[in-house]
């Protein structure tokens, strides 16, 4: 088992109140709205439904009563309810919902370690249009990959991971030598984030090759984690012009 636990932080000079909001409202969302995950009707309704978005219609379903193959057990399979904004809207609203509190959870680990950095390097305002634009195109990263590989366009997308994985885009680019603290088994290591980052994306490559492939991936929108993290990557250069070029000149000044 390998997780981020933490980077090194000395260098941060903005206090990331916006990074801390977005991960109050994460958690308010699954609390309040979705009910620690009881509360399926919200949820299929405000989840982004490819289907939805590439038509511009909101479809709803009836519930499902399915069997479990392994003990027989029925349990109830929601439909997609009444969605009361514009569809599209769902690309934001899915942003802040979660499937599980083991989703949650790890998302917003990974979004506590690595969303400061962005911001302070950005600016509280143009953090969360980074966040948001970054969180959109990952949703529809996943949209497109869904239509090309011929994958169930009912099937309701929701989570935080394809603005996150913008951000760790951002963050390779800008701080590709940061240390990242890892938890591996009993140990505590720090590793430049070149590396940690770079095995985070391998894998998310390597497991959408099989979702993509039309295998069985264990419900994850790989295609929305790799569509985010190269959107972040690049986008980053033009969202951090100043803080590269300020950077720039102080190393040519031999500063840093």
């Amino acid at each position: 088992m390998v997780f981020p636990i933490g980077d090194d932080n000395r260098d941060r000079k903005r206090f990331p109140f916006i990074n801390y909001l977005l991960i109050a409202l994460n958690i308010f969302v699954y609390v309040y709205w979705q009910r620690l995950g009881q509360n399926d009707d919200f949820t299929f309704a405000y989840s982004a439904v490819p289907a939805e978005i590439l038509t511009g219609r909101d479809i709803v379903t009836e519930s499902k009563v399915a069997i479990n193959p392994y003990d027989g057990e029925t349990f109830r399979v929601p439909g997609l309810g009444i969605t009361n904004i514009p569809v599209f809207f769902t690309l934001f609203t899915s942003m802040f919902m979660h499937g599980g509190l083991a989703h949650l959870a790890g998302n917003m680990m990974y979004l506590w370690i690595f969303g400061d950095n962005i911001e302070d390097a950005l600016g509280h305002l143009k953090y969360l249009f980074f966040y948001l634009l970054c969180g959109s195109l990952a949703g529809l990263s996943h949209v497109f990959s869904t239509l090309v590989f011929g994958q169930s366009m009912l099937i309701p997308s929701l989570g935080a991971s394809g603005a996150i994985s913008g951000i760790l885009g951002a963050y390779l680019r800008l701080f590709p030598g940061k240390g990242i603290h890892l938890w591996i088994l009993f140990l505590i290591i720090t590793v430049p984030a070149f590396i940690a980052v770079g095995v985070w994306f391998a894998f998310q490559v390597v497991n959408g090759l099989g979702a993509l492939g039309g295998e069985e991936a264990g419900g994850v929108a790989y295609a929305a984690h790799i569509g985010g993290f190269i959107f972040g990557l690049l986008l980053i250069g033009v969202f951090a012009k100043e803080f590269i070029m300020r950077r720039r000149a102080a190393k040519n000044k031999g500063w840093i």
